[in-house]
């Protein structure tokens, strides 16, 4: 319906959603985000150095470790009940980083403790993370089957 065609109902009600709905302070939610998630980084860049100082592992060979490491400590935290706190505040900037894939798979099984470990756990683990390990994989074959074509077309 056009706006020009709204009858008195329609423009009363939607003065009283108006009245009622509630104001997100979107700046302020998008700094927390940030903030949260630039700690996250700085945790994982002091792990990353970590390994490298202790471990004798190189800035390439780090990066594994350190994001088994973060999805560790969030699933962790997670169990704990932590995470979710931290969510609550930052929003956007505790679900982007790789340990949201961390609180997601402990999340869920967390979740689905009650119906027993093969049901309930074991079934309801990878609901959302199995379709991330498949998506990861599937692309990486699809890189690496581009790759080799193009590694035959020029002869490399």
């Amino acid at each position: 319906m056009a706006k020009n065609n709204k009858t008195p109902e329609q423009k009363q009600y939607e003065k009283l959603e108006q009245k009622y709905e509630t104001k997100r302070p979107v700046l302020k939610n998008c700094l927390k985000a940030f903030w949260v998630g630039g700690c996250f980084c700085l945790v994982g860049q002091a792990i990353t150095y970590f390994y490298i100082f202790f471990f004798n592992f190189t800035e390439q060979t780090a990066g594994n470790p350190t994001v088994a490491t973060m999805i560790f400590i969030a699933m962790l935290l997670t169990g704990f009940g932590v995470y979710d706190r931290i969510g609550q505040y930052a929003g956007a900037g505790s679900a982007v980083p790789v340990t949201g894939f961390g609180n997601s798979v402990i999340a869920a099984a967390i979740e689905h403790r009650t119906e027993g470990l093969v049901l309930g756990v074991g079934s309801n683990i990878f609901k959302l993370a199995g379709s991330v390990i498949v998506f990861g994989v599937f692309s990486a074959f699809v890189v690496a089957l581009i790759k080799q074509i193009y590694l035959m077309i020029i002869g490399g």
